[in-house]
Order: C-alpha cells, then sequence, then structure tokens
C-alpha cells in the first residue's frame, strides 16, 4: 500500500490507502520502527500534493491520527514535527474554503492529546486563530474550532502557550471579549417567565467559555492585564452589549484569576455595582451575575468588604417587577452571597432581607394565582431556603411569616408545570425546620405529614425528576427503607423528616443537611463532586447512630455500605473527593472495631492502598520530570506545588487508614501491613519531601502504638529513621518522631528501654532549642516533652530518672497539645503523690511553682475540666488548701487570670 503511494499511483487509490491508514494507523504493527521513514516519505509528499487537495486532506487526517496513536512517544512526534507547516497550511486552507471542518477537528484532537507535537508552531496556530476570528467571511463553527483549539492547548500544556503566544494575548483577548458582544436584540428576553438558556453554539457563550478556560490554563498573571486593558473603554460603552460582555468576562475570570484579582476587588466593585442601575435589563442581569460569582468565587472576603454596598444593590433590583429575568437574578446573586456570608453580618441586614423577600413571595403568589407566571417565585423561595439556612436560630422570629405561604405552595402545586416551584419549597421547608430547631418546626410537623402522605397516596406515578417529601414516624419510614432516593434526619424519638429531591445542586445540598439514611448510592454520582462528599461524611455517623438499634442492625447496615465504600474509593476520579472516601473508610472502621472487614475485604483494601502509593511516586516523579520541562516556568511551580498538597493530602488518608485498622486489629494487621511495607519504608527515604517523612513516620509510630512489643520485628525498618528525624529541620518531622519515641517508651516493653535513653539527648535538644518555643515549633517541642514524660514514666530502666526529673520540670507547663498534655500532667500528679523530694523541693518549696504550673494549665485549658488527670490535678491543690497560709502563699504568687482560671476549675 504504502510503495504504490510512494510511486504516485492514482489518487484514488491514495484516497482509499489514507482512508485506511487514517482509520487504523496502526496497520503496521510490530514492523511499524521499520517503516517509520517509509511512512514519514509518504506523509510529506502528500501533505505537499498541493495539486490534489482531496489527498491533502486525507493526508492531514492519516498524519494527525498516527500522531495520536503515538500520544506518549515523544520522540516519534518530534521525528514527523518538520510536517506541521504544510500540514498547518492546509487546515487553513479549508478554512478559508470553508466545506469540511473535520480537519481543524484535528488539530483539536492533537492539542489534547499531544500538545508538544504543535510546540513548534504554536505560534503559528495562535496567528490563524488571531486572523480568523474576526473575519466576517469565516463561518462561526469554525472560530469555534479555532477557540476550541488554543483554550485546550491553555489546558493541556500552559507552559506552553505562556512562552510562545504570551505576545498574542493582547490581540487574541480583545478578540474573545468581542466576540461575546455578538448578542441579538430580544425585546421580550428579560419579561420571559423561563430561565433563561444559554445557546452553547452562540459566539458570546463559546467566548465567554474560552476565557473561563483561557485564564484557568494560563493563569492571571498572563490574561487579566489584558482582560483589564479592553474592560474599562466597553464599561464606558453606549453599546448595552459591550457593557454586558464585560460583566460577564469578569464573572468568568474569577477562578482563573483569583490571586490577581482578589487584590483589585476594592477597584472592580466600584466599577461593577453601578451597573445595577443600568438603563438596559440584560447588563443589569449581568451586573447582578458578576456580583454572585464573586461573592462565591472571593468569599468570605468580598462579604466582609462589601456587604454594605451589595446587599442594598441586590434588592433594589429585586424590585424590578417588570423584568421578571432581572428580578429572579438579583435574588440569585443574594443567595451566592448569603450562603456563605459570616453570620453576624447577615444578620445585621435580616430585617431589610426578610420584608422583601416577604413582599415578593406575596406579589409574585398572587401573580401565580392571576397569571401562571412562576419564575421569580421559583427564585424567591430558594433565596428565602438560603438565608434561613446561615441566619439558624435568628430566622425563629420570622417563621410565621414564611410558613402559612409556603406550605399552601407545597399541598396546591401538584401539576407539573409546577414540579420544580414544589420541590424548591420542599428544599425551603426543610432548610427552614433546621435552621429554626425542632422545638419551633415540630408545631407544624403533624400539618407537614398529613398533608405530605396525601400527597402521596393521590399519587399514582411519581416522576424521576419530581421532588417529594414527607415527614414520616419511624414505621412509615421503614416502608420506604428499600427506596435509593428518600434521606432522612430525625427531629423526635419517633419522628424523621425525609426527603426526595432530584437535582445536582439540590442533591448535594440535602447530602449536607440531612443526617441520611439511604446515602450509599450517592457514592456513584459523579455529576457531582459535592454529593459524593457529602455522602461519604456520612456514613460513620450514620454507623454511629445504628449502635443503639443492636449489632445485627449494626452488622447488617455495614455489609450494605462497604462493598460500595470499596468500589467508591477505587474508582473516584478526583482526588479532593477520594481523600473524603477513604477518610470515611477511616471513621467507619474505627467505629466499628476489630471483625469489621473480613480478610477478603482488607486485602481489598490493601490492593488500593497499594495502587495509591504507587500513584503517588509515579506523581512525584512526573513532577520532578515537569519542572525539567523547556517550558517550565512560575505559575508551573505553582500548579505542581498544589498538586503535591493534594498527594499529600491523599497520603495522609491512607495514614488515617492504616491508623484505624490497627487501632481495630492490633498485631493481627501486621501479616496484611507485610503487603506495604515496602512502600512505607520508601517513605522514609533521604530522598523523599519532609511531607512522605511526615506521614511515613505516623504510620510506624501506629506500628509501636498498637503492635507492642511485637514491633521489634520492623525495627530495621524504621528505628534509625525514626531517631534521625526527632531532630529533622521540618517541625512536622519533628513531631511525628517524637511522637514515636514516646509510644516506642510507652508500649514498646523493657527490650526498648536502651534505644529509650538514647532518645533522651535527641529530645532533649529539641525541647531546648532557642526557638523551641515559637509558634511554629511548639507542638513539635510539646511532642517531644511527652515523649520524655512516658520514657520517665513507663521504660526507665536505662536512664538515671533523678538526673532527668530537674531538667523536666523546667520545661512545664504545656498546653499546646491537648492530646499529650494529660500524659505529662498525670506523671507530674504521680511524682507529687510519690512525695518526690525533687518535685516537691527541700520543706515543700516547690509547691507555689507547681501551683503556678497546674494554674497556668487551667487558664489555657491544656486539660478538659471532666478528665481524669484534672480531678487528681484539683485534688492536689484541695490537699494544699488544707493548709491555709501555704495555699495563700501559692495563690499571691499567681497572675490574676491564673487566679480566676483557678478558681473556675475549682467551682465547676
Amino acid at each position: 500500500m504504502t510503495v504504490l503511494l510512494a510511486l504516485g499511483i492514482k489518487h484514488s487509490i491514495k484516497e482509499d490507502s489514507f482512508n485506511f491508514n487514517s482509520l487504523v494507523p496502526g496497520v503496521f504493527g510490530n514492523q511499524q520502527q521499520q517503516h517509520l521513514g517509509m511512512i514519514k516519505a509518504m506523509l510529506t509528499t502528500s501533505l505537499a500534493d498541493s495539486s490534489n487537495p482531496p489527498v491533502q486532506a486525507l493526508a492531514v487526517k492519516a498524519t494527525a491520527a498516527f500522531i495520536l496513536l503515538h500520544d506518549n512517544e515523544p520522540n516519534i512526534q518530534k521525528n514527523f514535527a518538520d510536517l506541521l507547516p504544510q500540514f498547518l497550511q492546509i487546515i487553513a486552507n479549508s478554512i478559508q474554503v470553508g466545506e469540511d471542518d473535520a480537519l481543524l477537528k484535528c488539530l483539536v484532537d492533537l492539542a489534547e492529546s499531544c500538545p508538544k507535537f504543535l510546540r513548534p508552531q504554536v505560534e503559528t496556530i495562535l496567528q490563524l486563530a488571531i486572523k480568523a476570528l474576526p473575519d466576517p467571511n469565516v463561518g462561526d463553527s469554525w472560530k469555534h474550532l479555532l477557540l476550541e483549539t488554543i483554550v485546550t492547548l491553555a489546558e493541556t500544556a500552559p507552559a506552553m502557550v505562556r512562552k510562545a503566544g504570551a505576545k498574542y494575548m493582547n490581540t487574541l483577548i480583545p478578540q474573545m471579549l468581542n466576540m461575546m458582544t455578538d448578542l441579538e436584540d430580544e425585546e421580550e428576553w428579560s419579561v420571559s417567565d423561563e430561565q433563561a438558556e444559554e445557546d452553547n453554539d452562540s459566539n458570546s457563550v463559546v467566548a465567554e467559555s474560552s476565557l473561563d478556560r483561557l485564564a484557568c490554563g494560563l493563569g492571571g498573571k498572563t490574561v487579566l492585564p489584558h482582560i483589564n486593558a479592553t474592560l474599562s473603554q466597553m464599561l464606558q460603552s453606549d453599546s448595552w452589549k459591550c457593557r454586558h460582555a464585560a460583566l460577564m468576562a469578569i464573572s468568568a475570570v474569577g477562578e482563573g484569576c483569583h490571586k490577581q484579582m482578589e487584590g483589585m476587588l476594592p477597584q472592580i466593585m466600584d466599577a461593577v455595582i453601578r451597573f445595577l442601575h443600568d438603563p438596559h435589563p440584560r447588563v443589569r442581569y449581568a451586573a447582578c451575575n458578576a456580583i454572585g460569582q464573586m461573592a462565591t468565587d472571593f468569599a468570605p472576603i468580598f462579604q466582609k468588604k462589601f456587604h454594605e454596598i451589595v446587599v442594598p444593590g441586590l434588592l433594589h433590583v429585586m424590585d424590578d417587577g417588570v423584568n421578571p429575568r432581572v428580578q429572579a437574578h438579583a435574588g440569585a446573586a443574594l443567595v451566592n452571597f448569603s450562603e456563605v456570608c459570616p453570620k453576624n453580618i447577615l444578620t445585621t441586614y435580616l430585617p431589610t432581607i426578610i420584608a422583601k423577600l416577604e413582599g415578593i413571595l406575596a406579589a409574585k403568589f398572587k401573580e401565580l394565582m392571576e397569571c401562571g407566571t412562576k419564575l421569580v417565585l421559583e427564585q424567591v423561595v430558594t433565596t428565602v431556603a438560603s438565608v434561613a439556612d446561615t441566619a439558624e436560630e435568628k430566622f425563629v422570629e420570622y417563621y410565621d411569616r414564611f410558613i402559612p405561604c409556603l406550605m399552601y405552595i407545597i399541598e396546591n402545586a401538584n401539576s407539573t408545570d409546577l414540579r420544580l416551584l414544589r420541590g424548591k419549597t420542599i428544599e425551603c421547608v426543610s432548610l427552614i425546620g433546621l435552621a429554626v430547631g425542632a422545638d419551633k418546626f415540630l408545631t407544624d410537623a403533624g400539618k407537614m405529614m398529613d398533608l405530605l402522605l396525601k400527597a402521596q397516596t393521590n399519587q399514582e406515578e411519581m416522576a424521576d425528576d419530581d421532588p417529594q417529601v414527607a415527614l414520616l414516624d419511624n414505621e412509615d419510614m421503614n416502608a420506604v427503607d428499600g427506596d435509593d432516593d428518600w434521606q432522612f434526619v430525625s427531629i423526635g424519638e419517633q419522628q424523621n423528616f425525609g426527603i426526595r429531591t432530584a437535582g445536582l445542586e439540590e442533591k448535594a445540598t440535602a447530602c449536607q443537611m440531612l443526617v441520611v439514611k439511604l446515602m450509599v448510592p450517592m457514592l456513584k454520582f459523579y455529576f457531582h463532586d459535592g454529593v459524593r462528599t457529602a455522602a461519604a461524611e456520612s456514613l460513620p455517623f450514620l454507623l454511629e447512630c445504628a449502635k443503639i438499634k443492636g449489632p445485627q442492625y449494626l452488622a447488617e447496615m455495614w455489609q450494605y455500605m462497604c462493598p460500595e465504600l470499596l468500589k467508591a474509593i477505587e474508582t473516584e476520579p478526583e482526588s479532593e473527593v477520594l481523600s473524603e472516601h477513604m477518610y470515611a473508610m477511616a471513621k467507619c472502621i474505627e467505629v466499628l472495631g476489630m471483625g469489621c472487614l473480613t480478610n477478603d475485604q482488607i486485602n481489598e483494601l490493601i490492593r488500593i492502598i497499594d495502587k495509591s502509593l504507587k500513584e503517588h511516586f509515579e506523581r512525584a516523579v512526573k513532577r520532578q520530570e515537569q519542572r525539567k520541562d523547556e517550558d517550565y516556568d512560575e505559575v508551573v511551580e505553582e500548579q505542581l506545588l498544589d498538586e503535591d498538597d493534594e498527594d499529600v493530602y491523599v497520603l495522609s488518608k491512607v495514614a488515617d487508614i492504616t491508623h484505624a485498622l490497627f487501632a481495630a486489629y492490633g498485631q493481627h494487621f501486621f501479616p496484611f501491613f507485610d503487603a506495604l511495607l515496602p512502600h512505607f519504608v520508601k517513605l522514609l527515604g533521604d530522598d523523599r519531601p519532609w511531607p512522605d517523612h511526615q506521614w511515613g513516620l505516623c504510620i510506624f509510630d501506629d506500628v509501636i502504638e498498637y503492635g507492642g512489643p511485637a514491633c521489634d520485628k520492623y525495627t530495621d525498618h524504621f528505628l534509625q529513621a525514626l531517631l534521625k528525624f526527632v531532630t529533622d529541620k521540618q517541625g512536622e518531622v519533628r513531631q511525628a518522631a517524637a511522637y514515636g519515641c514516646g509510644v516506642l517508651g510507652q508500649f514498646a516493653g523493657p527490650a526498648f528501654a536502651p534505644v529509650c535513653a538514647q532518645a533522651i539527648p535527641l529530645l532533649v535538644q529539641v525541647i531546648q532549642s532557642p526557638d523551641a518555643r515559637n509558634e511554629v515549633n511548639l507542638n513539635p517541642t510539646e511532642n517531644a516533652i511527652a515523649a520524655v514524660t512516658k520514657v520517665l514514666k513507663y521504660n526507665p530502666s536505662a536512664i538515671n530518672i533523678d538526673e532527668v526529673i530537674p531538667v523536666w520540670m523546667s520545661w512545664l507547663p504545656v498546653w499546646e497539645d491537648t492530646d499529650e498534655a494529660p500524659h505529662v500532667y498525670g506523671y507530674l500528679c504521680d511524682l507529687i503523690d510519690g512525695n518526690h523530694p525533687l518535685v516537691l523541693g527541700p520543706n515543700n518549696a516547690n509547691l507555689p511553682r507547681l501551683m503556678a504550673i497546674f494554674s497556668e494549665a487551667f487558664k489555657r485549658e491544656a486539660v478538659e475540666k471532666e478528665a481524669e488527670v484534672t480531678k487528681r490535678m484539683l485534688n492536689i491543690v484541695r490537699q494544699l488548701q488544707a493548709n491555709p497560709d501555704m495555699f495563700q502563699a501559692c495563690i499571691n504568687q499567681l497572675t490574676q487570670e491564673q487566679q480566676v482560671a483557678l478558681h473556675q476549675y475549682l467551682t465547676t
């Protein structure tokens, strides 16, 4: 076939051959390497055959298919890179002809999968786009594909585009902003009673989406200066389309330009806020959109800085009853503002907001009854829900002003066209109920149960997208126990508020606000990260609640949960959600304890962890390779650091799971742990970054703590690293190592006494460092003090206690680490109760000092008031009170704050 092409046989044969090669680019199989020269020659000749455009077009497709087949082979891509100039020229010609966009789609595919192949011609591609975008003779779909090529490259190879294409941004970005002005004059747009549906194929929507993606890909440093240079002029334009486009651009780039825009928010808001009063309704709509988006992107700073202008501004637009789409969008922006607004800020506006919402609710309810319009009513119900959710108990006084109308809607909005309104109202009532609390909400609980059960009884078939809600007693709840769509919250001993709600955000909100009964299916709800996260978070709490029903019920619930949670961890594509799934598994194991997993389930979990750790190391290597890339820059480094943080967070959840397994199974987990041992040893290697050292140590700390003396089998793997890292320069590593020394003393047994003695000088070095009590070092220092304490108490046979105790006393008090403080104060109480002379001093001379240590601990709440160690400390103080003169002498040496704290602990 290739020989025929090389000899220039008939065009039809060439076309057939290229069609075949483009469809089956790997036709040469394992003999391909020896034919690379021939393949390249064939493609070169055919790409250059300007007399035969069909053959050229097929050669472009065949070239793209061949490169895509070798997307992970940079050497082949580099070898074929000199085909690119002619390849792109043919695509440029196809744009001018405008008949078949398949060649341009090939370029998009290459930008997505093989961006580095295009590197030598990035400037050519940008020039191609810049030439075509303003050309009225180029069709919109072609312009869209060119933009798709550029933004895809910005996403897949941002550093390459920044380096090679930065000088073109001052032309490209204004062209994109100009495309956003391509809007139709629709007189009825603002008065429509339907949600505005975007035309995803329109120039304005494509350009706005492209600008958003370009900003996220290239970053604010590259994109924002060119946006700012154009926006000022657009905002001052007499054309409403320019003003609209400028405001929508501000909405679009907030995520990608977050760091740069954050410092400019005052200037941005000065420019945006006045457009809430613009004469054109679509500009007011765009202003609401910009404010709502910034309220989300820059929360809570945005709310704190601009509440004084935003709340009155949005409430003003909500009076625009003539333009329901604008009025509704102002309500939506108020939702964005209020759902993440600090409660103390929102409550200052609560009377004004409530009065506005109440008035609009009444007016729009009347309109619904008289005219059937519902758009603003649907939005206002959602806004009421959001305000109530943030205001919480502050909403109680307004409860009776909304519930009657809302319940009437739930009762009567039964037609198909009112399902969305009914669903939003159901959600609103549930949020209000949770906000005001059971005491207030239960007044209407009986009415709600009768009303909603009646609606279900009368409805023969419920559509999949029809939200339903019911207040059910426990018997009723059991009747729908197998329905995966129901979620419940208990509002009394025998009553449960249940919700069935459809839609992405509705599901996410329901997950977050309700203690649910049936969340497991939502672990697979891949359309919304928040749903899967909330579902995972709920599982350990559900198990905790299920304990009251006995072990059999608990086991059945876990048997249903566990396989699905394991599958979710295995298949979860987002690292942030994966972390929550892993943490949920760890907490579930902690709740259930030993025996909760079968051997097969443990092995499955080990396999998943093994895969996660392999990927952890592989991604670290990949990041190091990216730092060597020719296009590496500071923005790439920022992204790599973010990726590294994500990886470390996942690693911390791996440590949570192993911790839970050790806590549940102790040394019985060792046979399974051995399969992961090489990974954990690797984490401690000298070539690993400090977070790997930290979490590797934490895992071996658990080996010691829960394995006890049996941890001896692993000493060759961790012991030297543990001692070495006690004095590490990174505080988190020192803390993990110090904790390990402490549990070594507490749990490892007498055989480790010499090692404990070896650790003491290292721990002392940490504690007595000049900056040991700096804020950043306080936790590691107190862990080191606690470690010395544990060695002194549990494993002191290889040290001279009397030499250490006076120095140890000089380190007290401790207060920062409330988990370790009880060990320190418990040992101090032991020494005092034992009348240790070095602690009490000659003639009890140290009693004032001891009283000051206790009082400072109380002042800083280092120990909980109900803790056993606190009772021991107070008992010692009360014994001292039996000698009034001595007690008063001790009190006189305390600060006023210490005296107050001591009094509070003694009297509560």
